[in-house]
Protein backbone atom coordinates (compact mmCIF):
# COMPACT_ATOMS: atom_id res chain seq x y z
CA UNK A 1 0.00 0.00 0.00
CA UNK A 2 1.31 3.44 -0.88
CA UNK A 3 2.42 5.32 2.25
CA UNK A 4 0.25 8.25 3.25
CA UNK A 5 3.01 10.16 5.01
CA UNK A 6 6.54 11.23 4.23
CA UNK A 7 9.26 10.24 6.72
CA UNK A 8 12.08 12.68 7.37
CA UNK A 9 15.11 13.16 9.60
CA UNK A 10 15.92 16.68 10.77
CA UNK A 11 18.88 18.19 12.59
CA UNK A 12 18.16 18.03 16.32
CA UNK A 13 21.53 19.09 17.75
CA UNK A 14 24.94 20.14 16.52
CA UNK A 15 27.42 17.31 17.10
CA UNK A 16 30.31 17.73 19.52
CA UNK A 17 33.09 15.25 18.86
CA UNK A 18 31.58 12.12 17.31
CA UNK A 19 28.24 12.24 15.55
CA UNK A 20 25.44 10.65 17.61
CA UNK A 21 22.11 9.23 16.51
CA UNK A 22 20.44 11.69 18.89
CA UNK A 23 21.78 14.57 16.78
CA UNK A 24 18.96 13.74 14.35
CA UNK A 25 15.20 13.65 14.94
CA UNK A 26 12.55 11.60 13.12
CA UNK A 27 9.25 13.07 11.99
CA UNK A 28 6.41 12.33 9.58
CA UNK A 29 4.73 14.94 7.38
CA UNK A 30 2.28 14.93 4.51
CA UNK A 31 3.62 13.93 1.13
CA UNK A 32 4.15 17.22 -0.75
CA UNK A 33 2.43 18.00 -4.04
CA UNK A 34 4.40 19.44 -6.96
CA UNK A 35 3.28 22.80 -8.35
CA UNK A 36 3.55 23.86 -11.98
CA UNK A 37 7.13 23.35 -13.16
CA UNK A 38 7.97 20.97 -10.31
CA UNK A 39 8.56 17.25 -9.80
CA UNK A 40 7.96 14.90 -6.87
CA UNK A 41 10.83 12.48 -6.32
CA UNK A 42 10.68 9.28 -4.31
CA UNK A 43 14.18 8.97 -2.84
CA UNK A 44 15.44 5.38 -3.07
CA UNK A 45 19.13 5.46 -2.08
CA UNK A 46 20.78 7.92 0.32
CA UNK A 47 24.47 8.81 0.32
CA UNK A 48 26.46 8.98 3.57
CA UNK A 49 29.43 11.37 3.34
CA UNK A 50 32.01 12.69 5.84
CA UNK A 51 31.25 16.27 4.75
CA UNK A 52 27.82 15.94 6.41
CA UNK A 53 29.37 16.47 9.82
CA UNK A 54 30.71 19.89 8.90
CA UNK A 55 27.29 20.88 7.63
CA UNK A 56 25.67 19.70 10.87
CA UNK A 57 28.23 21.69 12.88
CA UNK A 58 27.55 24.86 10.88
CA UNK A 59 31.20 25.08 9.86
CA UNK A 60 30.85 24.32 6.16
CA UNK A 61 32.48 27.00 4.01
CA UNK A 62 30.77 25.98 0.81
CA UNK A 63 27.12 25.31 1.58
CA UNK A 64 24.39 27.27 3.33
CA UNK A 65 24.33 26.36 7.03
CA UNK A 66 21.91 23.67 8.14
CA UNK A 67 19.63 25.00 10.85
CA UNK A 68 18.18 23.08 13.80
CA UNK A 69 14.88 21.56 12.69
CA UNK A 70 15.73 21.51 8.99
CA UNK A 71 15.67 18.31 6.98
CA UNK A 72 19.11 16.69 7.02
CA UNK A 73 20.94 17.56 3.82
CA UNK A 74 22.47 14.85 1.70
CA UNK A 75 22.70 13.40 -1.78
CA UNK A 76 20.21 10.80 -2.91
CA UNK A 77 18.99 9.15 -6.07
CA UNK A 78 15.33 8.47 -6.77
CA UNK A 79 12.51 8.21 -9.26
CA UNK A 80 10.12 10.95 -10.39
CA UNK A 81 6.65 9.80 -9.33
CA UNK A 82 4.78 13.00 -10.29
CA UNK A 83 5.83 15.61 -12.82
CA UNK A 84 4.47 19.01 -13.76
CA UNK A 85 7.77 19.86 -15.42
CA UNK A 86 8.08 20.25 -19.20
CA UNK A 87 11.45 18.45 -19.49
CA UNK A 88 11.45 15.90 -16.66
CA UNK A 89 9.11 12.95 -16.96
CA UNK A 90 7.50 10.56 -14.54
CA UNK A 91 9.75 7.52 -14.30
CA UNK A 92 12.96 9.51 -14.85
CA UNK A 93 15.78 8.86 -12.41
CA UNK A 94 17.26 11.92 -10.69
CA UNK A 95 20.30 12.56 -8.53
CA UNK A 96 20.99 15.55 -6.27
CA UNK A 97 20.94 17.01 -2.74
CA UNK A 98 17.38 15.82 -2.13
CA UNK A 99 17.80 15.35 1.63
CA UNK A 100 16.79 12.73 4.17
CA UNK A 101 13.16 12.51 3.21
CA UNK A 102 11.04 9.83 1.55
CA UNK A 103 9.84 12.42 -0.98
CA UNK A 104 11.24 15.71 -2.22
CA UNK A 105 9.74 18.42 -4.43
CA UNK A 106 11.96 20.52 -6.68
CA UNK A 107 11.80 22.45 -9.93
CA UNK A 108 15.28 21.18 -10.76
CA UNK A 109 16.86 24.53 -9.89
CA UNK A 110 15.86 25.20 -6.27
CA UNK A 111 17.44 21.81 -5.64
CA UNK A 112 19.59 21.13 -8.71
CA UNK A 113 19.28 17.60 -10.05
CA UNK A 114 20.92 15.52 -12.72
CA UNK A 115 18.36 13.58 -14.76
CA UNK A 116 18.84 10.10 -16.18
CA UNK A 117 16.07 9.48 -18.71
CA UNK A 118 17.43 5.92 -18.98
CA UNK A 119 18.06 4.51 -15.52
CA UNK A 120 21.50 3.55 -14.30
CA UNK A 121 22.53 1.42 -11.33
CA UNK A 122 21.53 3.61 -8.36
CA UNK A 123 24.62 2.60 -6.38
CA UNK A 124 26.82 3.76 -9.26
CA UNK A 125 24.74 6.95 -9.62
CA UNK A 126 25.62 7.81 -6.00
CA UNK A 127 29.13 6.37 -6.16
CA UNK A 128 31.44 6.26 -9.17
CA UNK A 129 29.21 8.60 -11.22
CA UNK A 130 28.09 10.71 -8.27
CA UNK A 131 29.68 13.31 -6.03
CA UNK A 132 32.40 11.06 -4.65
CA UNK A 133 33.33 9.70 -8.08
CA UNK A 134 33.58 13.18 -9.56
CA UNK A 135 35.55 14.40 -6.54
CA UNK A 136 38.07 11.62 -7.16
CA UNK A 137 38.12 12.36 -10.90
CA UNK A 138 38.78 16.10 -10.63
CA UNK A 139 41.13 15.83 -7.66
CA UNK A 140 43.32 13.30 -9.38
CA UNK A 141 43.19 14.46 -13.00
CA UNK A 142 43.14 18.25 -12.53
CA UNK A 143 45.33 18.60 -9.42
CA UNK A 144 47.28 15.33 -9.29
CA UNK A 145 48.03 15.54 -13.03
CA UNK A 146 48.92 11.84 -13.30
CA UNK A 147 51.43 10.55 -15.81
CA UNK A 148 51.93 6.91 -16.72
CA UNK A 149 54.42 5.40 -14.30
CA UNK A 150 53.75 7.86 -11.47
CA UNK A 151 53.67 6.46 -7.93
CA UNK A 152 50.25 7.32 -6.51
CA UNK A 153 49.54 6.87 -2.79
CA UNK A 154 45.91 7.11 -1.62
CA UNK A 155 44.92 7.33 2.06
CA UNK A 156 41.43 6.38 3.15
CA UNK A 157 41.71 4.17 0.09
CA UNK A 158 38.83 1.85 0.95
CA UNK A 159 36.42 4.77 1.33
CA UNK A 160 34.03 6.14 -1.24
CA UNK A 161 36.36 8.70 -2.80
CA UNK A 162 39.68 6.98 -2.15
CA UNK A 163 38.83 3.73 -3.89
CA UNK A 164 37.72 5.60 -7.03
CA UNK A 165 40.82 7.83 -7.02
CA UNK A 166 43.02 4.74 -6.88
CA UNK A 167 41.11 3.01 -9.65
CA UNK A 168 41.35 6.07 -11.90
CA UNK A 169 45.07 6.19 -11.19
CA UNK A 170 45.37 2.55 -12.23
CA UNK A 171 43.40 3.21 -15.43
CA UNK A 172 45.75 6.11 -16.25
CA UNK A 173 48.88 4.01 -15.74
CA UNK A 174 49.96 4.92 -12.21
CA UNK A 175 51.52 2.50 -9.72
CA UNK A 176 48.86 2.70 -7.00
CA UNK A 177 49.42 2.14 -3.27
CA UNK A 178 46.39 2.24 -0.97
CA UNK A 179 46.42 2.90 2.77
CA UNK A 180 43.44 1.48 4.70
CA UNK A 181 42.51 0.35 8.19
CA UNK A 182 41.95 -3.41 8.01
CA UNK A 183 43.19 -6.52 6.26
CA UNK A 184 39.76 -6.98 4.66
CA UNK A 185 39.92 -3.47 3.20
CA UNK A 186 43.45 -4.04 1.93
CA UNK A 187 42.42 -7.34 0.32
CA UNK A 188 39.52 -5.63 -1.44
CA UNK A 189 41.83 -2.94 -2.81
CA UNK A 190 44.31 -5.44 -4.17
CA UNK A 191 42.14 -8.38 -5.22
CA UNK A 192 39.08 -6.55 -6.54
CA UNK A 193 40.13 -3.01 -7.49
CA UNK A 194 43.59 -3.60 -8.89
CA UNK A 195 45.72 -1.58 -6.46
CA UNK A 196 49.35 -2.65 -6.84
CA UNK A 197 50.15 -2.58 -3.10
CA UNK A 198 48.44 -1.77 0.20
CA UNK A 199 49.33 -0.70 3.74
CA UNK A 200 47.25 -1.49 6.82
CA UNK A 201 47.97 1.59 8.93
CA UNK A 202 46.64 -0.11 12.08
CA UNK A 203 49.08 -3.02 11.98
CA UNK A 204 52.02 -1.68 9.94
CA UNK A 205 54.47 1.17 10.38
CA UNK A 206 53.33 3.46 7.57
CA UNK A 207 56.69 5.19 7.19
CA UNK A 208 58.62 1.93 6.94
CA UNK A 209 56.09 0.51 4.48
CA UNK A 210 56.32 3.62 2.29
CA UNK A 211 60.13 3.44 2.32
CA UNK A 212 59.87 -0.12 1.00
CA UNK A 213 57.10 0.49 -1.54
CA UNK A 214 58.19 3.95 -2.75
CA UNK A 215 62.01 3.87 -2.78
CA UNK A 216 62.13 6.75 -5.28
CA UNK A 217 59.46 8.83 -3.54
CA UNK A 218 55.79 9.61 -4.03
CA UNK A 219 54.73 11.46 -7.18
CA UNK A 220 51.09 11.96 -6.18
CA UNK A 221 49.54 11.72 -2.73
CA UNK A 222 45.72 11.76 -2.69
CA UNK A 223 44.96 12.70 0.91
CA UNK A 224 41.64 11.76 2.49
CA UNK A 225 42.99 11.54 6.04
CA UNK A 226 45.45 14.26 7.08
CA UNK A 227 47.24 13.84 10.40
CA UNK A 228 50.18 11.48 10.84
CA UNK A 229 49.77 9.78 7.46
CA UNK A 230 49.95 13.10 5.64
CA UNK A 231 53.11 13.86 7.62
CA UNK A 232 54.70 10.54 6.64
CA UNK A 233 53.93 11.14 2.97
CA UNK A 234 55.30 14.70 3.11
CA UNK A 235 58.62 13.23 4.23
CA UNK A 236 58.81 10.98 1.15
CA UNK A 237 57.93 13.20 -1.79
CA UNK A 238 59.52 12.81 -5.20
CA UNK A 239 60.73 15.89 -7.06
CA UNK A 240 57.76 18.00 -8.27
CA UNK A 241 55.27 15.84 -6.34
CA UNK A 242 51.61 16.80 -6.16
CA UNK A 243 49.52 16.47 -2.99
CA UNK A 244 45.76 16.49 -3.48
CA UNK A 245 44.00 17.61 -0.29
CA UNK A 246 40.55 16.06 -0.37
CA UNK A 247 39.57 15.16 3.21
CA UNK A 248 40.68 14.88 6.84
CA UNK A 249 39.14 11.74 8.33
CA UNK A 250 41.74 11.61 11.10
CA UNK A 251 40.32 14.67 12.86
CA UNK A 252 36.58 14.50 12.06
CA UNK A 253 35.76 13.03 15.47
CA UNK A 254 38.08 15.31 17.46
CA UNK A 255 36.80 18.23 19.51
CA UNK A 256 40.03 20.20 19.02
CA UNK A 257 42.16 20.67 15.92
CA UNK A 258 45.31 18.50 15.82
CA UNK A 259 48.75 20.08 15.31
CA UNK A 260 49.93 20.71 11.76
CA UNK A 261 52.41 18.44 9.94
CA UNK A 262 56.10 18.69 10.87
CA UNK A 263 57.33 17.79 7.39
CA UNK A 264 55.53 20.45 5.37
CA UNK A 265 58.78 22.26 4.48
CA UNK A 266 59.72 19.30 2.31
CA UNK A 267 57.34 20.90 -0.18
CA UNK A 268 60.04 23.51 -0.72
CA UNK A 269 62.94 21.08 -0.96
CA UNK A 270 61.10 18.83 -3.42
CA UNK A 271 59.53 21.76 -5.33
CA UNK A 272 56.18 20.12 -4.73
CA UNK A 273 52.67 21.51 -4.55
CA UNK A 274 49.87 20.86 -2.05
CA UNK A 275 46.46 21.91 -3.32
CA UNK A 276 43.03 21.81 -1.72
CA UNK A 277 39.82 21.90 -3.74
CA UNK A 278 36.05 21.59 -3.67
CA UNK A 279 34.00 19.67 -6.19
CA UNK A 280 32.06 22.84 -7.01
CA UNK A 281 35.27 24.36 -8.42
CA UNK A 282 34.74 22.20 -11.51
CA UNK A 283 30.99 22.57 -11.98
CA UNK A 284 31.37 23.61 -15.62
CA UNK A 285 32.85 20.17 -16.38
CA UNK A 286 30.42 17.94 -14.45
CA UNK A 287 28.79 16.46 -17.56
CA UNK A 288 32.17 15.66 -19.10
CA UNK A 289 33.36 13.94 -15.92
CA UNK A 290 30.13 12.00 -15.45
CA UNK A 291 30.27 10.67 -19.01
CA UNK A 292 33.91 9.58 -18.65
CA UNK A 293 33.18 7.87 -15.34
CA UNK A 294 30.10 6.20 -16.80
CA UNK A 295 32.15 4.95 -19.76
CA UNK A 296 34.82 3.44 -17.51
CA UNK A 297 32.10 1.88 -15.34
CA UNK A 298 30.17 0.36 -18.24
CA UNK A 299 33.41 -1.00 -19.74
CA UNK A 300 34.22 -2.71 -16.45
CA UNK A 301 37.37 -0.65 -15.83
CA UNK A 302 35.86 1.19 -12.87
CA UNK A 303 34.18 -0.94 -10.20
CA UNK A 304 31.49 0.31 -7.83
CA UNK A 305 32.07 -0.83 -4.24
CA UNK A 306 29.25 -0.19 -1.80
CA UNK A 307 28.21 -0.86 1.75
CA UNK A 308 24.40 -0.74 1.67
CA UNK A 309 22.25 -0.64 4.81
CA UNK A 310 18.54 -1.30 4.36
CA UNK A 311 15.81 0.85 5.85
CA UNK A 312 15.10 4.57 5.98
CA UNK A 313 15.08 4.63 9.77
CA UNK A 314 18.66 3.31 9.80
CA UNK A 315 20.03 6.58 8.39
CA UNK A 316 21.33 8.01 11.71
CA UNK A 317 22.90 4.67 12.65
CA UNK A 318 24.55 4.47 9.24
CA UNK A 319 26.05 7.95 9.64
CA UNK A 320 27.59 6.94 12.97
CA UNK A 321 28.99 3.78 11.37
CA UNK A 322 30.54 5.84 8.58
CA UNK A 323 32.70 7.73 11.08
CA UNK A 324 33.59 4.44 12.79
CA UNK A 325 35.10 3.19 9.51
CA UNK A 326 32.45 0.51 9.00
CA UNK A 327 32.18 0.91 5.24
CA UNK A 328 33.94 -0.76 2.35
CA UNK A 329 33.58 1.66 -0.55
CA UNK A 330 30.58 3.96 -0.68
CA UNK A 331 28.26 3.96 2.34
CA UNK A 332 24.57 4.32 1.49
CA UNK A 333 21.12 3.51 2.81
CA UNK A 334 18.44 1.87 0.64
CA UNK A 335 14.92 3.08 1.31
CA UNK A 336 12.30 0.49 2.24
Amino acid sequence: MKPQTCRQFTLAARPTGKVKESDLAFREVEIPEPADGEILVHNEYFSLDPSMKGHMEDRSDYRAPLQIGEVMAGRSVGTVVKSRHSEINEGDQVFGFLGWSDYTVTNGKSIPVHVYHEKVNPEAALGVMGGTGMTAFFGLTRIGEPQSGDVLVVSGAAGATGNVAGQIGRILGCHVIGIAGSDDKCRMLGDELGFHATINYKTEDVGEALDKLCPNGIDIYFDNVGGDILNECLARLALHARIVLCGGISHYNLEQKPPGPDNYFNLVFRRAKMHGFLLSDFSESFDEAREQLRSWYEQGELIQKSTVIDGFTCLPQALVKLFDGYNLGKMMVRND
